[in-house]
């Protein structure tokens, strides 16, 4: 990461106010757009309960100024290492949600995949970070141990889902009920036991969550309530650096999620044929199709995730796609600083295990019972495999000199979302604001002819109709199509955010 040439100023796109100036204030003292995005994040796992949480995964793509764009897997991985054969398959429930129209999931400890957000944040902080971990964690702690107001996107989430996921678990039904419901937006919450672990790992080091007395309680907790998560999991976890993929699109250079990620080889392979065909709603219909009917058949039933997104990339460098044999719950920082460093972190704990961890505060991800995410079985994965994601935090630089920093939450719309933000701003140079808020459209994949959902607009209908598909019609500016969350720089030292308003969101600017 660049040393700064005087006062470092940034802009962040972050999920709510607290962990936009969270950012802002780690910067001021000194910090870098790495540290400012986990600082963010890291207020996020506080203040979006449900949404997201400390014990799931995250990719940090980081594009520092003068060096090439590198992402930091750190996406959950499968555990088990020495668990006996009858664990497998055991310490869970089925739970069928309204979330996302109906979704049946699994949850419990069985669910619980080994977390790696936080070894991310700290190889990423080792590499490209200034400032210490009291520093980064302080905001969070205080939200945590003062209190904040629970938001409508979380606030909404834990209502819809609250007296299926959030009621089995005594620890997490008192933490996320406000009497005999489920707290809802504008609720205040305090979350001590969370302020304490925070404050521990604040003084200890990331380590505290894996081999320290914070991983020993995780471990202890999944023995007893059927997990399979166990201390050698928890000690070999290893977050791995590797180079960005690129993409060119238009006059910008984009930096993307690598495999094992398949969310990134397909946002890679969207953008590249947008680049070739353009934006029109029926190519874009036809564009997804292809990809997304690519990833069915060759990517969510690979055996090896690298493998298989490496054959997709090569695929679109030399014969084409069309050549080729045919959690939802996720937030996203963008942080751009003024010495041109730009840092895009998303992270997913899936629909949440519904299970917190005595006296720690923190709740169990359930990558393990997220059907889109083990399209091979439940717990039929080696343990140390690196799970599926669709997560795709995105680093770009135009030939202008912008620096820009773009993701959003979304599941299998992550890339779709990003696809048509990015084919309109790098391609057609639409306003970044414009770009973001502009009508979206989905295809879903079906055995007879796809079912296109859209949000309202002629342009969109008439392309639906051209492309002879189903169409699904949703509200305007439906939390269906993800929350896109930007920040860029320029050159000349303009900075600038844009937030999506289909999900609560702030930026922030110094």
């Amino acid at each position: 990461m660049s040393e700064p040439s005087g006062m470092t100023r940034a802009a962040i796109a972050a999920p709510n106010a607290l962990a936009a100036q969270a950012g802002l204030d780690v910067v001021a003292m000194g910090g870098t757009a790495v540290d400012a995005a986990i600082a963010a994040q890291a207020v996020t796992y506080v203040t979006e309960p449900g949404i997201v949480s400390a014990l799931g995964g995250a990719y940090v793509n980081v594009w520092a100024a003068g060096g090439d764009p590198q992402v930091i897997d750190g996406n959950c991985e499968m555990p088990g290492r020495g668990a006996a054969p009858e664990r497998f398959g055991a310490g869970l429930r089925a739970i069928h949600l309204d979330y996302g129209g109906g979704i049946t999931i699994n949850a419990g400890s069985g669910s619980a995949a080994t977390p790696g957000s936080f070894a991310a944040y700290q190889q990423a902080h080792e590499r490209f970070g200034r400032a210490t971990w009291r520093d980064i964690l302080t905001p969070a702690i205080s939200a945590a141990r003062e209190g904040f107001v629970l938001g409508q996107a979380a606030g909404h989430y834990l209502q819809l889902t609250g007296h299926h996921l959030w009621s089995f678990d005594p620890e997490t039904h008192a933490q996320h009920f406000a009497g005999d419901d489920p707290a809802g937006p504008g609720t205040r919450m305090v979350n001590p036991d969370l302020a304490a672990t925070l404050e521990t790992v604040a003084q200890q080091g990331i380590s505290e969550l894996y081999t320290g007395s914070i991983g020993a309680a995780i471990t202890t907790h999944m023995a007893a309530t059927g997990g399979l998560i166990g201390p050698d999991d928890l000690a070999s976890y290893e977050p791995i650096g590797r180079p960005a993929s690129r993409a060119r699109v238009g006059d910008w250079d984009v930096a993307l999620n690598p495999p094992p990620s398949i969310g990134g080889p397909v946002l890679t392979a969207m953008l590249r044929l947008v680049a070739e065909r353009g934006m029109d709603p029926a190519d874009l219909i036809v564009i997804q199709s292809l990809v997304l009917g690519y990833r069915a058949q060759h990517l969510d039933l690979a055996p090896d995730l690298h493998a298989a997104g490496t054959e997709l990339l090569l695929a679109l460098e030399t014969t084409g796609l069309e050549s080729l044999p045919t959690s939802t719950d996720t937030a996203h920082v963008s942080v751009v600083d003024s010495d041109g460093n730009a840092c895009a972190i998303t992270t997913s704990a899936g629909y949440s295990s519904g299970v917190t961890v005595p006296g720690t505060g923190l709740v169990l991800n359930n990558c393990l019972g997220e059907p889109e995410l083990n399209r091979r079985g439940l717990h039929a994965l080696p343990p140390g495999t690196r799970l599926a994601s669709n997560m795709s935090p995105v680093t770009a630089r135009s030939a202008s000199g912008v620096t820009l920093a773009i993701g959003t939450p979304g599941a299998d719309r992550i890339t779709t979302a990003l696809a048509q933000v990015l084919g309109r701003h790098c391609l057609q140079g639409t306003d970044l604001t414009v770009a973001i808020e502009a009508p979206r459209l989905h295809v879903e994949l079906t055995a007879d002819r796809p079912r296109v959902h859209h949000e309202p607009d002629d342009d969109l209908a008439d392309g639906i109709a051209r492309a002879g598909a189903t169409a699904v019609a949703h509200e305007q500016l439906d939390m269906y199509f993800g929350g896109v969350g930007a920040a860029y720089g320029t050159d000349a030292g303009e900075l600038g955010a844009a937030a999506d308003p289909r999900r609560a969101a702030a930026t922030a600017i110094s």
